[in-house]
């Protein structure tokens, strides 16, 4: 498994469309929305030079594993790469559980860019804030990588492109990326799990500590996604 994983990982961070979309284009967006801003502050007070490093920080992660997980498998299904797997001795759970991890891994980048454009900016985090919000970003990664496998496997090959792209863009629209979620809005965005993704960083911010349901309603998505992509893997596995 830790070969696959390897591999995974280096086909991803070869692919010049990956550096493009995941971590230029958040990098290039932040700078934007802090520029829109002119140094000021969001709605509720929050400095936007922090609130839009995490949002697009996440943004990145995200479309890192959503877009990169579930192509690659849609392709490796067509290609008939899926089925030669399975005439190996790698274990079904194996490959599901590599291609999250190694979707997570190339999450990294896509956070470590943002977070560098925020201390230049002028965002300043101890040492500790720095690595735990790092450290939460990355874990959450792997909620999404296991919803990109899934999405993977449900869609068919020709399809999982605009599939993956709506579901993407509708979780950023309602999960407070691109603008902070009103109090009307709470009680629905609760159910998404981009802004109880965000949440978890609320940390940083002065009087504020780890959010406890953030990190129990991740979790409880965490175990539905790979739930989910056991399940369409077995029935992948079935009708081949």
């Amino acid at each position: 498994m830790t070969t696959l994983i390897r591999l995974e990982i280096l086909r991803t961070l070869r692919n010049k469309r990956y550096l493009m979309f995941t971590v230029l284009y958040p990098a290039l967006l932040y700078v934007f929305f802090i520029s829109a801003y002119s140094g000021g502050d969001v709605a509720g007070g929050v400095p936007a030079k922090s609130y839009f490093m995490v949002s697009m920080a996440t943004f990145g992660a995200v479309g890192a594993v959503l877009t990169g997980s579930a192509q690659r498998i849609s392709l490796e299904r067509r290609s008939g790469w899926v089925r030669q797997l399975r005439l190996t001795a790698l274990p079904g759970r194996a490959y599901t559980v590599g291609k999250i991890a190694a979707c997570a891994v190339t999450t990294l980048p896509a956070i470590l860019v943002v977070f560098a454009i925020g201390a230049v900016e002028g965002v300043q985090l101890s040492a500790g804030r720095w690595l735990g919000l790092a450290a939460v970003l990355w874990l959450g990664s792997f909620v999404f990588a296991a919803l990109g496998v899934a999405l993977g496997y449900a869609a068919a090959p020709d399809a999982v492109q605009p599939i993956v792209m709506i579901v993407y863009m509708l979780m950023a629209l309602f999960g407070g990326t691109w603008f902070p979620v009103g109090d009307s809005l709470v009680a629905f965005a609760r159910f998404d799990p981009v802004y109880l993704y965000n949440r978890l960083a609320a940390f940083v911010q002065p009087g504020q500590g780890l959010d406890g349901v953030a990190v129990a309603g991740m979790a409880g998505f965490l175990a539905l996604f790979v739930a989910a992509a056991a399940f369409l893997y077995r029935r992948d596995t079935r009708a081949a």
